[in-house]
């Protein structure tokens, strides 16, 4: 294996649905409680600084980040808490949580203020105080993303606006509605990092947001890339390869070629938090699916149960088949109502049970379309049938942890044989020593 993989790169031609891009998006009153896990990002949870009977107000923290690769969680109300208790994750880990009853009053923690930043140092430490995540993918935190060991090496911000799941226009409201925080928060990170280009990269199936973010533009450092609508166009490595035409090196990270990714959500809320101080609280977030009787986009306080959030959005009209965190290709599936919003979530879908069933898996044909459909140019079949026959070398040499999970191969295999979740099942074996 050389040092980069040959990716063929095409991806998958699947339904957009995109049925809510036209639909500002609508602000959710306040819940009847919150539920803070503390463990909404990738690294270590947080840890509980409140307990039982504590007053907490509106930006309040919570949770305090408990490493270098943690997040602090903040409140998004002001009331009391009732409990400290536990949820089950959306990969069923256990965590910790805080849940808060709302006072209706709102009142924000005094400590609240815009943060004085001068430099990198005082820039990332506020972008680090306000807890912020990845607002589309796995929720790593942001702070640490922009501490590059060779920030010096670093020449390109890669903003990403692709959203290319099925469904999901949240980053499309962001785009249209929150264009100046967009634009404000990418000449902030160039600014205090020291990055000299920065390319917005924007499925083609959305023209006003492109046209719109490209009129608003007054800087040419920045620019707008169009992107093909094919699925998974917003993967980090396909599309830095699609904007700037560098491909990361396997095992290698964006800053190995000279790039820092974020998502356009994220960016946009660089932006407003330095301007008011006010962290990371509020998510907006698509909520879609054909028994969900009135979809839209909503901002809604992170922490928010999912069953009052469904019924913000007029309730669902049959019996769920399934209710996904995120999109059909990459989302979870939610294992009760009673689910907390996560700072990660950028959609809430439920589907009925007839589009919600799995189709029977037949026999692998050999066809090699996982194989050529995959972006990373992996063999999903040789994989699974490694996995199977608990041949850990063999997946080793697959390169099966590089799978990013985006479901392609699944999603073209005409034999419809769970290729992604198992892929899945052998990136732990990989991790456990070959148990499976």
């Amino acid at each position: 294996m050389g040092k980069f993989l040959k990716r063929a790169a095409q991806g998958a031609e699947v339904p957009h649905d995109k049925g809510t891009s036209n639909l500002e998006t609508v602000v959710m009153p306040l819940p009847s409680k919150i539920t803070l896990s503390m463990g909404q990002h990738i690294g270590a949870p947080a840890a509980p600084c409140v307990a039982k009977g504590d007053q907490v107000y509106v930006g309040s923290v919570v949770g305090k980040a408990g490493g270098f690769v943690s997040c602090d969680i903040h409140s998004g109300v002001s009331g009391t808490v009732s409990e400290i208790t536990t949820i089950t994750a959306p990969n069923g880990a256990v965590q910790t949580a805080v849940v808060i009853t709302p006072d209706g009053k709102q009142e924000k923690d005094p400590s609240i203020a815009p943060p004085q930043v001068t430099d990198m140092k005082s820039f990332v430490d506020a972008v680090r105080a306000s807890g912020l995540v990845g607002l589309g993918g796995a929720g790593f935190p942001t702070a640490v993303k922009l501490s590059p060991k060779n920030l010096d090496e670093i020449d390109t911000l890669v903003i990403n606006g692709a959203e290319c799941e099925p469904y999901i226009t949240s980053d499309n409201r962001c785009l249209i509605e929150d264009t100046h925080h967009v634009l404000n928060g990418v000449k902030q990170v160039m600014k205090y990092l020291n990055i000299g280009k920065c390319v917005i990269g924007i499925e083609g199936n959305k023209p006003e947001a492109i046209a719109k973010v490209q009129a608003a533009i007054d800087d040419p450092k920045i620019e707008v890339k169009t992107l093909p609508c094919r699925y998974p166009q917003g993967a980090e490595k396909v599309l830095i390869e699609n904007c700037t035409g560098r491909e990361v090196p396997f095992p290698g990270l964006p800053s190995d070629v000279g790039v820092i990714v974020m998502n356009v959500t994220s960016i946009a809320f660089v932006s407003k938090y330095l301007e008011t101080g006010m962290p990371l609280i509020a998510k907006r977030l698509t909520v879609d699916g054909d028994i969900v009787k009135t979809p839209q986009n909503v901002e809604v306080l992170i922490g928010t149960p999912i069953r009052e959030l469904l019924d913000f959005c007029g309730g669902l009209t049959a019996e769920p088949g399934k209710v996904l965190y995120g999109g059909p290709m990459m989302g979870n599936c939610v294992a009760s109502l009673d689910q907390p919003i996560l700072k990660n979530n950028n959609a809430v879908l439920a589907f009925s049970k007839e589009r919600s069933h799995t189709p029977k898996a037949t026999n692998c044909i050999h066809c090699g379309r996982c194989t050529n459909a995959c972006p990373l140019g992996l063999s999903a079949k040789e994989i699974v049938q490694a996995y199977n026959n608990g041949d850990v070398e063999l997946l080793q040499k697959l390169n099966a942890d590089l799978c990013m999970s985006c479901g392609t191969c699944s999603f073209v295999c005409p034999a419809k044989r769970p290729l992604a979740p198992s892929i899945a099942l052998a990136k732990i074996m990989m991790k456990n020593g070959g148990k499976k």
